[in-house]
């Protein structure tokens, strides 16, 4: 694109850089508009019709959109080749590691995982080890940097133990995150129930299990005034009782990925295991479900849920295959075809994956807001490129969207002031 963008990081903090001649994707905005984004240091001034300083720098941006960095909530692996190449400045790390995250050594290490190249926010741990059953030190590891708490990819199956997770997650001022599948029904289950999962012969559970979840949730949710992210809803059951629960003044908040709003449970057919994935994929009735919810702002953020699984994770039978994607390089451009088949614009879809996010975690990023953080991507929404699971920058290319052609890439990722 011919852009004269510096690389160094020379000078940063004493230094006004204007990005000039690109279009805003605000999403405090209706609509994209021409505009500058005027930053100081590893700081916004401001953003729209700006005067530009004369002894600023200027940075071309002619023909491209100007974005906040996209705030990836609930990723299960740091990949900086993969963030980089899909415009990620900062992740929110799921606690399902080898260590779990229920430590506040753990989340110290975890917050340093990307430095200097993106920034990570690790979800702590409700339970020590993921297992549901003791409190994990919630107050330690806040203190430690987590800037939420969550599930991991369990459901809290006590009730006693959810209550007092949320109780005291409310306490502190923290999202509890949570996994919503009753697993009572899906312990076994690797697919949707159905004619598909009939006729491949895999364990399943019906898609209910989202909505009983939900509901108990928000039940705990309602006796505690705790504030609660459902990472991942993919059911119209489960959006039916997300709708309802906003309506009620309950403090909720519900996720996707573009792997449920642009595929349906026959994408497991042949025993594809790279569309293994947790919760597993819907019926069509479900995904157009999805697509709804996302243009009637139920949906509140869009998420990579990027897993990188290798062979020895993949290559078994399907019900033996570990469930995950990698999401991260294709969560931009897959989430532009909402812009183009109409159902939100690019400022709304930029509310789903950096506002929102941002918000959720408490951190002053994603937006053009004076003072925020000078996380920036400039894209060219338009160009085109094929998705190749051979050629991903991520650190491995489990990807169901394998050979599918998309367009939208990140031209180039600025973070804390300075262009990677």
């Amino acid at each position: 694109m011919g852009l004269n963008i510096p690389t160094t990081k020379e000078g940063m903090g004493m230094t006004l850089r204007a990005i000039v001649n690109g279009k805003l994707a605000d999403p405090a905005a209706d609509a994209l508009h021409d505009g500058v984004v005027l930053i100081d240091g590893d700081r916004i001034v401001a953003a729209g019709q700006v005067d530009v300083p004369a002894d600023a720098e200027r940075i071309d941006a002619r023909g491209l959109v100007i974005a906040p960095g996209l705030i990836d909530l609930g990723v299960f692996a740091t990949d900086k080749p993969a963030f980089h190449f899909g415009g990620i400045t900062r992740a929110a790390l799921m606690p399902d590691q080898r260590a779990p995250l229920d430590d506040v050594g753990l989340i110290r290490q975890a917050t340093r995982a990307g430095k200097p190249d993106f920034w990570v926010h690790p979800i702590a741990a409700a339970t020590r080890g993921l297992m549901g059953t003791e409190m994990a030190e919630m107050g330690l590891m806040q203190a430690a940097g987590a800037k939420a708490v969550g599930t991991g990819r369990q459901w809290i199956a006590d009730s006693g133990v959810m209550l007092r997770v949320l109780t005291y997650a409310h306490g502190l001022g923290l999202t509890l995150i949570a996994h919503a599948e009753d697993r009572g029904l899906t312990a076994r289950a690797v697919a949707t129930s159905g004619e598909t999962a009939t006729r491949l012969g895999l364990p399943h559970a019906p898609a209910c299990a989202e909505a009983m979840a939900i509901a108990r949730d928000l039940m705990l949710v309602r006796e505690t005034g705790a504030t609660i992210h459902f990472r991942l809803v993919t059911t119209r059951a489960g959006f039916d009782l997300i709708r309802a629960a906003k309506a009620e003044g309950l403090r909720v908040t519900c996720g996707i990925t573009p792997a449920y709003l642009f595929l349906n449970d026959q994408a497991a057919t042949d025993f594809r295991t790279f569309a293994r994935l947790s919760p597993p994929l819907r019926h069509e009735a479900d995904r157009l479900a999805s697509i709804a919810a996302v243009a009637d702002g139920t949906v509140d953020v869009i998420t990579s849920g990027h897993d990188p699984r290798g062979p020895e994770d993949k290559r078994l039978p399907f019900a033996d295959a570990a469930p995950g994607m990698a999401g991260a390089e294709t969560l931009l451009a897959l989430s532009l075809n909402l812009v183009r088949e109409g159902h939100v614009s690019i400022n709304r879809l930029m509310t789903l994956l950096c506002a929102n996010p941002a918000k959720i975690l408490g951190v002053d990023a994603g937006s053009f807001t004076p003072g925020s953080a000078a996380d920036l991507i400039l894209i060219e929404p338009d160009a085109p490129w094929i998705v190749d699971s051979s050629r991903m920058a991520a650190s491995a290319g489990n990807t169901p969207f394998d050979k599918l052609p998309v367009q939208g890439r990140a031209r180039r990722v600025m973070k804390g002031g300075a262009f990677l």
